[in-house]
């Protein structure tokens, strides 16, 4: 009869940053909330029979506006997390890296 060996697989935690600079939370947030009212009217565009080049050129306002927001929250971290001294910066930069390739 066999017996199986069983290896523990090492569990790290996932490495994470929260932006505590509450100016740039809250420009982030107004661009947000900005962009949801933009798209809640290219959706009354849409509704109400608007020419493409109207409801695209507002979609790509929208668009814009939620990657402004995205740089400026990943720019604002990284910043973060250089100025605090963490001791695990690499690999939060690493990851902030990442997040940002995911957009460009």
């Amino acid at each position: 009869m066999a017996t199986k060996t069983v290896v523990a697989k090492k569990v790290t935690a996932p490495i994470a940053h929260v932006l505590a600079d509450q100016v740039r939370l809250d420009e982030i947030m107004k661009r947000l909330n900005r962009a949801q009212g933009q798209l809640g009217g290219i959706v009354k565009m849409l509704e109400t029979g608007r020419n493409c080049d109207e409801v695209i050129a507002q979609i790509a306002a929208v668009g814009k506006a939620i990657d402004t927001a995205a740089f400026t929250l990943i720019s604002s971290s990284l910043k973060e997390c250089i100025q605090e001294g963490r001791s695990d910066a690499e690999a939060v930069s690493a990851q902030l890296q990442r997040l940002f390739l995911i957009l460009a």
